[in-house]
């Protein structure tokens, strides 16, 4: 016999089935809500800081390629004094703590702004190269961190002179809310930077526990730190449990500083640096569901698991052996004793057909003709008893499918995920609204150097230039005051002939399919005239796209869509009411002007945490009036009572999967061959002695169909004695010699 054929193994492989089943949801899928974190809440900071590491190496290479196109647009122009450059610069970007102007020849300083910068941290003779102007980190003599900046301001029959601009290491625009902190760390765990932290004693202690932790694992490989396919931040992240206090544990979650593709890097990214986010949450130890219910459900699933088993062997397994025997003592020629008919099935129809096959090898008078139709034993076939054994398993499987275990519309949201979605709402918005300052400013910046004696081809070099290093523009040209284009780079303006610059630095106009943001910034040396940069719509929808915030829109003052991450349809009004009054509470004026605001939103039996937040702060893009609204499904949530769920509907389907397997491998492997046999014995002990009966398997029902093929061929011997037999003569009697 055939090691996989058969009646035994599949019956066996049932059994293990059920067993592992029952260990496995007794002893594995009832740990659900044993931890007193829910793992949501790991996840929901460790998405945290991934914002935070965002934000940070957008600020800071925006920052870098900001001094270096400065540089590079004084030094194409006329020689200016160094206080010139650094009052155009301090003019046009606000966000640098200092700066200065250097002779690369001397030494000197020529001039400077804002905070004393560590000058002698900079080696003069060392500015070549690959790496020479490469921006770097600098302590400072109070304990903190500065980023240096650096850039060659270069003109013909003049000293080249050296730009530096310090920034701090702050991550910017990051929205903590009441009791998170957050740390920018360098390579070696070190906390360069921190915010929210205060002067607990605790909170320091933790702080330097978790800065440990992180740089350990942010040192790893990306590929390795992640598992493979999980998508969302490119670069090494992930969740921290610190030290628990009187019912309070700390959570942090750490991203290390990479590109927006993964293995691209940037100037940023090659300082090493992680951003460490961390809150107390409150211990809560509350199992979703009790443990007597796994234990009850394996219980339960070993009882009927126990009858459907014991009903294969029974009716199934005993009788088709059974069969075997008997077909072998008859086909060996041991016809005295009866054959022993089962009670059931395909089995009780081939066992009466042995028995008269045995009657027919005596000789028996009538034993050809009797038993044509099955008795009343030979009606309930295999198939029923097999689908009996499956309705046995349906009834555990079933419940826990459809309907055991159901979250409903009243699961308990951890409080600390829901403030989660309004600081990362937060943080997005002020990320929007500083893009597009940024962006604003970057045209400031050109139209400074613009002037009436800039050629119209020197006009498109610097604009293909400043849109080689700011991929956010789709279309950058100067717009005269009479409505004409004097000079353009990149894609076909949206702008209208003859129509003048507008006089809102920050505009949105409807192309026919998609919006288009527009910013002007006046050149006052071309007498009216405004450098315009259209922003590709695809750069405002990818800034949105952030793991665990859900869908992501942005809103007009009209409450219209006009980017999001997802398909949306442009200017459109938002489809959930309930969404759209939330957008509406968080722009009322309070005291502390409009503020972000959330809810829990419940549709029928479905839930979504959902958080608008009103882009405040100031620049050119607050009057825009614009609103980021976010909708995250708390189903995906890894909270204890979605888990139970997914662990029950798991638990569920592995029974369903594995009864199915086991049944269905029984009803190809052995009931539809022992129906064919049936068939066929029957017709041989009705008289059919032409047709061959062969095997289809070699197993149980494979040897009791040799034995039948075996029978038939004595059957065709014994025809042809009898036939051979004269008058008078017996069967088996020899026939006389006769003449030849």
């Amino acid at each position: 016999m055939s090691l996989l054929g058969g009646i035994r193994p599949p019956i066996a492989a049932l059994s293990a089935v059920l067993l592992v089943l029952a260990a496995l949801t007794a002893f594995q899928l009832g740990r659900v809500g044993k931890e007193t974190v829910p793992p949501a809440v790991l996840t929901s900071q460790q998405h945290f800081a991934e914002d935070g590491a965002i934000a940070l190496r957008a600020s800071l290479d925006e920052s870098i390629t900001d001094i270096a196109r400065t540089a590079s647009l004084f030094s194409a122009g006329e020689p200016v004094s160094p206080d010139s450059v650094l009052d155009k610069l301090g003019s046009v970007y606000q966000k640098w703590r200092g700066s200065a102007v250097i002779e690369i020849t001397s030494g000197r300083l020529e001039a400077q702004r804002g905070e004393n910068l560590p000058l002698t941290a900079v080696d003069l003779t060392r500015l070549t190269g690959d790496d020479g102007l490469a921006p770097r980190m600098v302590r400072l003599e109070n304990g903190e961190t500065r980023l240096l900046t650096l850039a060659l301001l270069s003109w013909p029959n003049r000293p080249q002179q050296l730009l530096i601009a310090s920034s701090s290491l702050k991550v910017p625009g990051i929205s903590l809310g009441k009791s998170r902190a957050i740390a920018v760390l360098d390579a070696a765990g070190h906390v360069l930077s921190s915010d929210g932290v205060g002067g607990s004693d605790r909170a320091g202690k933790q702080l330097r526990t978790f800065a440990k932790a992180s740089a350990q694992k942010a040192s790893q490989h990306p590929l390795q730190a992640k598992e493979p396919g999980s998508g969302g931040f490119p670069g090494v992240s992930g969740g921290l449990l610190g030290d628990s206090k009187a019912g309070q544990r700390s959570v942090a979650g750490y991203a290390k500083l990479t590109g927006s593709e993964p293995g691209v890097g940037t100037d940023a990214t090659a300082l090493g640096l992680t951003v460490l986010s961390f809150v107390g949450v409150t211990e809560e130890r509350s199992a979703a569901v009790d443990s007597f219910f796994w234990i009850a459900a394996a219980g339960a699933l070993l009882l009927l698991g126990t009858l459907a088993v014991t009903l294969l062997v029974v009716t199934v397994q005993r009788p088709l052996l059974r069969l075997f025997l008997e077909s072998r003592r008859i086909g060996r020629g041991d016809l005295q004793r009866p054959v022993t008919v089962p009670k059931y099935g395909e089995a009780a129809r081939i066992g009466a057909a042995l028995d008269r096959l045995r009657r027919q090898l005596l000789g028996e008078p009538g034993a050809a003709g009797e038993g044509r139709r099955p008795g009343r034993r030979g009606r309930i076939g295999t198939r029923a008893l097999i689908a009996v054994c499956g309705v046995l398993l349906l009834v555990w499987s079933a419940p826990l499918l459809l309907m055991l275990n159901r979250a409903g519309d009243s699961v308990a949201v951890p409080p600390t995920i829901v403030d989660d979605q309004r600081e990362r709402t937060d943080t997005l918005a002020d990320r929007v609204r500083r893009a597009l300052n940024e962006g604003h400013a970057d045209l400031t910046s050109v139209a400074s150097v613009l002037s009436a004696k800039t050629t119209p081809a020197e006009m498109t070099t610097v604009l293909e230039r400043t849109r080689t290093q700011h991929g956010r523009y789709e279309s950058l040209y100067v717009l005269k005051a009479d409505g004409t284009i004097a000079a353009r780079a990149g894609g076909k303006p949206h702008h209208t002939a003859g129509r003048a610059p507008s006089r809102e630095p920050v505009t949105v106009i409807d192309s026919g399919n998609q919006p288009v943001i527009t910013e002007y910034a006046e050149a006052p040396g071309l007498g009216g005239a405004a450098v315009v940069g259209e922003l590709r719509i695809d750069f405002l929808n990818a800034m949105l796209k952030r793991p665990g915030l859900g869908e992501v829109r942005v809103l007009d003052a009209g409450h219209r869509v006009v980017g999001g991450n997802s398909g949306y349809l442009a200017f459109s009004k938002l489809s959930d009411g309930k969404l759209d009054a939330l957008v509406t509470q968080a722009n009322k004026q309070t005291d502390k002007g409009p503020r972000p605001a959330v809810a829990l939103l419940r549709h029928g039996s479905s839930v979504s945490v959902a958080a608008a937040a009103p882009m405040t702060g100031g620049g050119v893009a607050q009057p825009l009036g614009w609103t980021v609204v976010t909708s995250q499904p708390t189903k995906g949530l890894e909270i204890p009572a979605y888990t139970a769920q997914n662990r029950t509907v798991l638990a569920g389907l592995l029974g369903l999967t594995g009864a199915a397997a086991c049944l269905g491998w029984i009803h190809i492997i052995v009931i539809r061959p022992l129906r064919d046999l049936a068939r066929r014995s029957e017709a041989l002990a009705d008289g059919d002695r032409r047709t061959v009966v062969f095997p289809t398997h070699h197993d149980e029902v494979g040897a009791v169909t040799r034995s039948l093929e075996v029978i038939r061929q004595q059957l065709l011997q014994q025809r042809k004695r009898d036939t051979g037999a004269g008058p008078g003569r017996t069967p088996g009697q020899a026939a006389p010699a006769g003449r030849n």
